[in-house]
């Protein structure tokens, strides 16, 4: 029971341990395929093979894109380029190849064009025993021990997607997008397996989500860890003006709490590596990355021994500064 109890106590000492205060970042970056700024006009041809809808999917997942509230493609209408198809007598099969995508780019005034061939819907299921345990009689002072059939169902859908610029002439993106979803079934459960194009339709859409974040700048959340143990021997004052920061912070009072670490900073003579942190996560937290990382800078020289957040800070905040930088010309295109 000793050793029952020592467990116990490390068990609880380690859920209590690295607590530290967070705060939430919100921030922006670059879309994975850069060239796709440039050629915003999109058209979204009809995929092969395409018997879950992906196209449309793609089309109205692009078409209903925004960043900040502003929409960040225009979407030649379906309807203009079946249109013009059918008065040029193209052939339909003959759409997805360079040659003809950039040829019907041209005639709609697309500056993109993507197209795809989707796979037929996959279904594989295989079956096993699970264990289970029950009791023998009215008392249930004995247990029966027994197996029951299950079956487990893969459902996998994949597609072959590319965009073409239509201006150069060339392939900007290619690449072959796949999903697939698990689910089991026993004997003596009441869930039913669902059917295969069902699944398929979910997976379709994944497969859109999938791609869209490809082609769209988009945010990206994380958590950074406040520095709430002195740096220094605070006076009972300056303790008390870290505490207030910190709860101050974590109301979202980031005027507050500027306030109250500018305070800190300055009755420690500027020494504190902790305000300066602190003030570098509020302001990164509010987009000023500029600020931030001078924060941080002050912070880092500050240093008598390597802190790991200040580390981090330093190289986290170059990044951002980058992929900001990125994203700007991305979305000023």
């Amino acid at each position: 029971m000793q050793i029952f109890g020592y467990f116990v106590f490390l068990i609880l000492l380690m859920s209590f341990s690295g607590c530290s205060q967070q705060v939430r970042i919100k921030a922006l970056e670059p879309a994975k395929v850069d060239r796709i700024s440039q050629t915003k006009k999109i058209a979204v041809l009809h995929f092969k093979n395409d018997r879950v809808g992906l196209a449309r999917k793609i089309e109205a997942k692009l078409a209903s894109f925004k960043i900040d509230n502003k929409k960040y493609f225009t979407i030649v209408s379906r309807n203009d380029f079946n249109t013009i198809i059918n008065e040029q007598k193209l052939q339909s099969s003959g759409l997805v190849d360079e040659e003809g995508s950039v040829k019907v780019g041209e005639i709609i005034g697309a500056q993109a064009i993507i197209s795809g061939d989707v796979r037929r819907p996959a279904k594989q299921d295989s079956y096993f025993y699970e264990p289970r345990v029950r009791c023998a009689n009215a008392k249930c002072s004995e247990l029966s021990y027994y197996n029951v059939r299950c079956m487990k169902r893969v459902v996998s859908l994949a597609a072959e997607v590319r965009v073409v610029d239509v201006s150069h002439g060339d392939i900007i993106y290619a690449d072959t997008l796949s999903r697939n979803r698990v689910f089991k079934h026993c004997s003596d459960d009441s869930r039913a397996l669902p059917s295969t194009s069902m699944v398929a339709q979910q997976l379709a859409q994944n497969i859109a989500d999938d791609f869209t974040y490809q082609l769209t700048p988009h945010y990206r959340s994380f958590s950074v860890t406040l520095l709430d143990d002195p740096d220094l021997d605070y006076t009972s004052q300056q303790k008390k003006l870290l505490k207030v920061s910190l709860e101050y912070i974590e109301q979202g009072r980031y005027d507050k709490a500027e306030q109250f670490l500018t305070r800190l900073i300055d009755s420690t003579g500027g020494k504190s590596y902790v305000a300066f942190y602190n003030l570098g996560v509020i302001k990164e937290a509010q987009g000023k990355y500029k600020e931030a990382k001078e924060y941080y800078e002050y912070a880092d020289n500050l240093m008598v021994e390597p802190v790991e957040e200040i580390n981090a800070a330093v190289v986290r905040i170059n990044r951002l500064i980058a992929k900001r930088e990125k994203t700007m010309e991305q979305l000023n295109r």
